[in-house]
């Protein structure tokens, strides 16, 4: 069992493991890190990799990106960030002897997989643009040099890998602007070189893995060319005679049912599904009982697994261990601390492995017993239900998910934006100031890259919350709140879609009385800091105050002349200013060279970093404008938070951050 936890007082988490077998003999629910067993007197836990001692290697910041742990559970691969250089470097670690292996070492590590059951690791580096273009195979022990795979020398062709969940293939996917290929590389023999198995003449998101025999894979890629605004499953024989390879529909398109993703284990195969704007898990047996394919989802009668109220957003565990029929989910909600949720596949029983304590009488513990009436002191989330064939996946009792809709309340909305699309508007507000007339309120924003909107609870917004804001969250056009379709509609030259859709939804809720007149507040991360920010240019009474975070604030100079590295994906969501088309249509949304003149702004509070994808000059420079062209009003500053620090990574710093940020929306709304 891996695991990571944080010690008292100390800033990063430590990863550490215990074997399954002594899980039940000593469980420790007040702290879990202990691993220790006072009745035997022995140590039962293995620190693998303290964190607080990886920031001190790397100039006092611990990012990591990823890390995979060998099949043969001996060694630890991962990649932290070099602050100094500005990449992530690869080590490997030797989980019996806690030792660094003195290869691979690489940087410049985007990507890792591993091979041979642990005995060889095959990874990504990029070039001097972050453009992963290179496969490197490393034999674990051996002095030899690393192999080169593969190395794709167009510009614009990125390369990916992944292990399939049997660890029986490497999966390589090859993009660019004009098709994606996937390749396999046979993991017993990683030199053996790659076979193409699917390819596509468009960008396309797809994900391939093996189950007994069969590749499925999971795209959005249109038979025809170009890509679908749904994703759909195909399966062809691992060992497919004739060229090209044929694939097979599993499934029979269904609009009412949108599967938003897939996940596999040794006997069935989770989907994630979408029903009318609603969040479902089910499940299929494998190998699936009918010969024909394609086949409608629900006539082989999927089992819906149960999940609460307003979830939000559903995403599937690591589940690494192939053969177990126990998947863990991520469960999120506005009106729900976020669960570890463990569903056994065959008899229906679930568990709640953690989940922040709001509410101290339903406490979730982090490790429980199996039977949780061996155990009636501590409470426990183990539940055993009946599989639901009935698509009613709401359980009986929501007191079982530890849910706050006793306090708070979430509605949802459809606002009509100036050109008649339906934009989905979610609330949230505490039932106790539901009546109270001087609500301020704040409006939550994305809407980029086909993203979806962040609607998970945040305990640093409840203190909001409880003094009767209402929280709102618009998902514009752009973003991925409906489909393909609806980010396509939000990008490039549409990109003025997603700033008017944020400014209708605004005035939706002053107009209906949700929030109070001029008791508005504005919020977005990255580019939801651009749609904000020309909101406000467009509508400079339209907000009392705004946070800004990491905001992309000056698209022009930064597409044109870019610093820092930019991604084809960068240009397709927002233009390419060299084209004059483009150019103008950035000129025409771009927050710094839109700022009005001899107007009220709203109080604004920006924070950036110098560890950013958008430069701190964007930030710094746009505040600097804002101030020189409008009014100078005390009660309405326009202040700039800069840090030299991970804020992401840093608990402390977020804490503090996120302390100054609600501390700043209340004085401005009181004043």
């Amino acid at each position: 069992l891996y695991y990571k936890r944080v010690e008292e007082g100390k800033q990063y988490p430590v990863l550490c493991r215990r074997l399954a077998s002594l899980h039940d003999e000593f469980i420790s629910h007040k702290s879990p890190a202990a691993g220790f067993d006072f009745t035997s007197g022995k140590r039962i836990e293995q620190k693998l990799l303290d964190y607080n001692h990886e920031a001190q290697r790397f100039g006092g910041y611990a990012y990591e990106e990823m890390s995979e742990i060998s099949p043969d559970h001996k060694f630890l691969a991962y990649t932290m960030y070099d602050k100094d250089n500005d990449y992530f470097k690869l080590c490997v670690r030797n989980l019996n002897s806690g030792a660094l292996c003195s290869k691979p070492h690489a940087d410049q590590v985007s990507n890792l997989a591993w091979a041979k059951n642990g005995q060889a690791l095959l990874y990504v580096v990029t070039d001097q643009k972050k453009r992963p273009f290179r496969i490197y195979c490393s034999t674990i022990g051996s002095t030899d040099e690393d192999v080169l795979l593969h190395e794709e020398t167009e510009g614009n062709v990125h390369v990916n890998i992944r292990h399939t969940k049997d660890f029986n293939f490497v999966i390589v996917n090859t993009f660019s602007p004009t098709f994606s290929k996937v390749f396999l590389i046979n993991a017993a023999d990683p030199l053996s070189g790659l076979a193409l198995v699917w390819e596509h003449n468009a960008p396309a998101h797809c994900i391939i893995e093996h189950h007994h025999g069969f590749l499925y894979l999971f795209t959005d890629a249109s038979k025809d060319g170009g890509t679908l605004d749904h994703h759909y499953l195909l399966r062809s024989p691992v060992h497919f005679s004739s060229s090209p390879r044929i694939w097979e529909t599993v499934f029979i398109d269904d609009p009412e049912v949108i599967i938003e993703d897939v996940d596999f284990c040794k006997t069935h195969v989770s989907l994630i599904v979408k029903q009318m704007q609603s969040f479902k898990i089910c499940v299929v047996d494998l190998p699936l009982k009918t010969e024909q394919i394609p086949v409608r989802l629900r006539d082989i009668q999927p089992r819906y697994l149960p999940l609460p109220k307003h979830v939000s957003q559903i995403s599937p565990g690591t589940n690494y261990d192939f053969n177990s029929p126990t998947m863990r989910f991520t469960i999120s909600s506005l009106v729900m601390p976020d669960a570890v949720v463990d569903y056994d596949l065959l008899n229906g029983k679930w568990n709640i492995v953690q989940q922040q304590n709001m509410l101290h009488e339903r406490t979730r513990v982090l490790y429980g017993t199996a039977n949780s009436a061996e155990s009636p002191n501590i409470p426990s989330g183990t539940r055993i239900v009946s599989f639901d064939t009935t698509e009613d996946t709401s359980a009986e009792n929501d007191n079982l998910w530890n849910e706050l809709t006793e306090f708070y309340a979430c509605d949802y909305h459809e606002v009509s934006s100036h050109d008649g699309a339906m934009v989905p508007l979610t609330v949230v507000y505490s039932r106790a100031q539901r009546e109270e007339n001087k609500k301020p309120g704040l409006l939550h924003v994305h809407g980029a890259y086909g993203e979806m909107l962040d609607k998970r609870w945040r305990s640093e917004l409840k203190s909001l919350l409880d003094r009767g804001w209402v929280l709102a969250y618009a998902d514009v056009r752009g973003g991925g709140g409906k489909g393909k379709k609806w980010h396509q509609e939000g990008r490039g030259a549409k990109k003025l879609n997603s700033i008017r859709d944020y400014i209708h939804c605004a005035k939706f809720l002053v107009e209906n009385n949700i929030v109070q007149e001029n008791k508005l507040a504005g919020w977005g991360y990255s580019a939801g800091g651009l749609v904000v920010a020309s909101a406000i240019n467009q509508c400079p009474d339209l907000l009392q105050a705004a946070v800004l975070k990491v905001p992309f604030l000056d698209p022009t100079h930064t597409l044109i002349h870019p610093i820092l590295p930019l991604t084809a994906e960068d240009y397709e969501e927002f233009g390419y200013p060299g084209d004059i088309d483009d150019f103008h249509a950035i000129r025409e949304y771009s927050p710094y060279d839109n700022i009005p003149e001899d107007v009220l702004y709203p109080a604004v509070l920006v924070t950036s970093s110098f560890n950013t994808r958008f430069g701190v000059w964007e930030a710094a420079k746009w505040v600097a404008r804002v101030r020189d062209n409008t009014f100078n009003d005390p009660k309405r500053p326009v202040l700039l938070n800069l840090t030299t620090d991970i804020v992401e990574e840093n608990r402390f710093l977020q804490t503090k951050e996120s302390a100054s940020e609600i501390a700043f929306l209340i004085k401005m709304m009181e004043s």
